[in-house]
């Protein structure tokens, strides 16, 4: 999916200056793998994000980015960890810190595929097996893999 029509609208009023925005990483099992997608700005392999839209709820953004990106339906389990990401600056020069909700997600049907223009493959990886990736993301699927019923909060 593009960049929603509302994160547009902000950028023709503000430019490239920092935006704060609500994010979402949805952690999806089957058994003993996770999906991850290979996104096609920098070619790596990360789990399911997306931006929450205004007035969804985190858990619905979730799921809503897992279908957009994969063709795959989930059900949200848990909300997993909850933190700011560190500042980023898109190739076009927009910023952006995201306040991410990463939720533990279990497959529930479709074949996975690549969706959206986002992405350039998606596949089912082991947990031992993973590609390499930023240390957040890796965070972000430690948390949601670890059993733990209370969700992690980000320390500074």
């Amino acid at each position: 999916m593009p960049t929603p029509d509302f994160i547009l609208d902000l950028r023709r009023k503000i430019g490239t200056d920092m935006l704060w925005l609500p994010g979402v990483t949805a952690v999806v099992r089957r058994d003993d793998e996770i999906l991850l997608v290979q996104r096609s700005d920098n070619r790596m392999w990360t789990p399911i994000t997306g931006i929450v839209d205004p007035g969804e709820q985190p858990a619905t953004a979730a799921a809503r980015e897992a279908k957009e990106e994969t063709g795959v339906d989930i059900s949200v389990d848990r909300l997993a960890s909850v933190g700011a990401t560190t500042p980023m600056a898109y190739p076009n020069g927009d910023q952006a810190v995201y306040m991410d909700h990463t939720f533990s997600c279990t497959w529930v049907s479709g074949e996975a595929y690549v969706a959206d223009d986002e992405s350039m493959d998606v596949g089912w990886f082991r947990v031992e097996d993973l590609p390499e990736m930023h240390h957040e993301l890796r965070a972000r699927i430690d948390a949601a893999l670890s059993g733990e019923i209370a969700a992690r909060f980000t320390a500074p």
